[in-house]
């Protein structure tokens, strides 16, 4: 599956559709399912805003909206430093805009051929931050930097997507 099938995959989960839910869950355990089907009832209208450098989907809902990059691999560890620093110089704009409109950027990470939930979820550090989406900011696990300043995603330590919806639908 190309990267951009994966995009749409979270697009579909995040716009509660069950048909994607139901596929994705399929070796989730009970809790996660359970959880997963939360945003059926508190869905988003999510925008595929895919271009060259800029965020993969837009995620909207009256009470949060934040906008969503999305990383796959075979690896458990993605290196921003690979594909020459565009991904750090993607970042680093994307910290330069959200800073301006008070939001942070969401990076979701699809492990390829992982068994039960397969999506991970992090925040990139930024500032001003407020409201409930600081709230939310505060809970998701930041994406670490190298020794040298490259952001780096391990997937071990990301919040579960199942555990991301489960508070996104309280």
């Amino acid at each position: 599956m190309a990267g951009s099938n994966y995009e749409r995959e979270l697009k579909h989960i995040l716009h509660g559709d069950l048909d994607v839910i139901d596929r994705v869950t399929r070796t989730c355990d009970d809790k996660e399912k359970e959880c997963y089907l939360k945003i059926v009832d508190k869905p988003f209208v999510v925008s595929r805003a895919a271009g060259s450098m800029g965020f993969d989907l837009i995620a909207l809902r009256g009470d949060i909206s934040f906008p969503i990059e999305v990383k796959t691999s075979k690896r458990k560890t993605i290196r921003f430093s690979d594909a020459s620093g565009r991904a750090s110089d993607q970042a680093r704009r994307m910290i330069r805009e959200c800073n301006r409109a008070g939001l942070f950027p969401v990076y979701a990470y699809r492990l390829k051929g992982h068994r039960g939930d397969s999506w991970r979820i992090y925040a990139l550090e930024v500032e001003n931050v407020k409201g409930r989406l600081g709230v939310m900011f505060k809970r998701l696990p930041k994406i670490e930097k190298s020794s040298v300043g490259h952001y780096v995603l391990r997937w071990e330590g990301g919040m579960e997507l199942h555990k991301f919806i489960d508070y996104l639908c309280r």
